[in-house]
């Protein structure tokens, strides 16, 4: 169940005066259990780590000249806390929520205050498993969503990411 939102009165793109073409912060959120990769389920995960899917993260942003600051937790109050923490510092937000995708609302909410853009990340498609995973409460308050490429999603987000930013510098 889809909870309906308001129409927005705020500019197309609410973060372009924040956004520098370069230098600007991007955060990384991680949500629960993604501190297990490379050992949880790796025929759906795969076996790299999530170091190593940061470290890919981490060398696109800097490709583009922008910043990684990465924050991974399995308590949602913590990962509120770190989108609310944003919104003064950061030009964008990418952020696989895990399981919180489902129904964490607080963590929609936080996103939906964050100004600037903001990418859903899965590395497996939610889509083509569990009817439970087929809905994101976040998917409505995001600029986009990549899904379904594995290790080579974390570069696909940061790509859109930096695309963005530029586009609004």
């Amino acid at each position: 169940m889809t909870r309906p939102r308001r129409p927005s009165t705020a500019p197309l793109r609410p973060w372009a005066w924040k956004a520098e073409p370069s230098m600007a912060i991007i955060l990384l959120v991680s949500g629960p259990n993604l501190n297990l990769l490379g050992s949880r389920e790796p025929d759906v995960y795969g076996t790299d780590t999530l170091d190593q899917l940061v470290g890919d993260a981490r060398a696109v942003a800097e490709a583009h000249g922008h910043t990684l600051e990465h924050v991974q937790s399995n308590h949602e109050g913590d990962i509120v806390d770190a989108v609310q923490q944003a919104r003064e510092r950061c030009a964008a937000i990418v952020i696989n929520p895990g399981a919180f995708t489902h129904y964490s609302y607080a963590i929609a909410d936080s996103l939906a205050a964050f100004p600037g853009p903001k990418v859903e990340l899965h590395i497996s498609n939610p889509s083509a498993r569990e009817a439970w995973r087929r809905t994101s409460v976040v998917a409505p308050v995001v600029t986009g969503t990549v899904a379904g490429f594995g290790r080579q999603g974390y570069r696909l987000a940061l790509e859109a990411t930096a695309a963005l930013l530029k586009e609004a510098g």
